[in-house]
């Protein structure tokens, strides 16, 4: 059986203080004063047909295939219909104001930071000895012994030996300064000569470069780096005061034995 359980808005700031979430909290509302005051001068609207793509789009991505889906969605996060018409139409407004912000900086801003999107293809294997890690490193040149043989003796983590320590595609600024030197002046493939770090030393695979594109998806992605950017700075720029004051509750379902 169940019993109901009432929990006031009190409850939930609380909560939020508690779990120092609230600095968070305060910023997600003034991203979207700020977005909502912005979209106004600029005279950005949202279409009812922008809205139900948006909203077949959002139903996909969190795989909302039916109606009871979605309704079931709703209830789980506490969202009426007219909340996720709120939620949609925030997406849409966020994207045309970073796009009516930026999508004319995006070349210049690619081209001045070209080299953050060179990426690579990596595998690694991380040591603490770096006497064992040269000797690994001779071997392996000498052809006594594989990377793959490294990986399956040294790498401790089940499924990254299996994967023999590959790391993906990697942009510049996803590794470590004294390792991105190195990754980016490989010559492909190589196993590059250890590298020592804070965190210990590192044996790399480089398996490919790969040079960047100014294709539609690092458009956006840029697009939308540029906004958070913004966005950022407007939100250090303002004096944000907050105001608590509630009358209002919600019912949430307790189950007991």
């Amino acid at each position: 059986m169940s019993t109901p359980l009432t929990i006031s808005c009190e409850d939930i700031i609380r909560s939020i203080k508690l779990s120092c979430q609230m600095r968070s909290v305060v910023e997600t509302i003034a991203t979207h004063k700020i977005m909502t005051e912005a979209a106004q001068q600029a005279g950005i609207q949202v279409s009812e047909e922008e809205l139900q793509q948006e909203g077949d789009r959002l139903r996909f991505a969190k795989k909302l295939v039916k109606a009871q889906d979605t309704w079931e969605w709703l209830t789980k996060n506490h969202l009426s219909l007219d909340d996720f018409k709120a939620l949609i139409h925030n997406n849409i407004l966020a994207n045309k104001l970073a796009h009516h912000l930026f999508a004319d900086k995006v070349e210049q801003f690619f081209y001045e930071h070209q080299l953050n999107y060179f990426a690579a293809v990596t595998y690694e294997v991380i040591l603490n000895d770096r006497d064992l890690a040269l000797e690994l490193f001779y071997s392996l040149q000498e052809g006594e012994i594989t990377f793959q043989e490294i990986a399956r003796e040294y790498i401790q983590i089940p499924e990254l030996r299996r994967a023999v320590g590959y790391q993906g595609v990697r942009r510049r600024t996803d590794f470590r300064p004294e390792i991105a030197a190195a990754v980016f002046a490989a010559n492909p493939p190589e196993i590059l000569k250890p590298i020592t770090t804070s965190k210990g030393v590192y044996f790399i695979w480089v398996e490919e470069i790969i040079q960047p594109i100014l294709d539609e998806q690092l458009r956006a992605n840029i697009q939308q780096e540029l906004f958070s950017i913004w966005l950022k700075q407007q939100i250090e720029a303002m004096e944000i005061t907050t105001h608590f004051h509630s009358d209002t509750s919600f019912q949430a379902s307790e189950k007991t034995a």
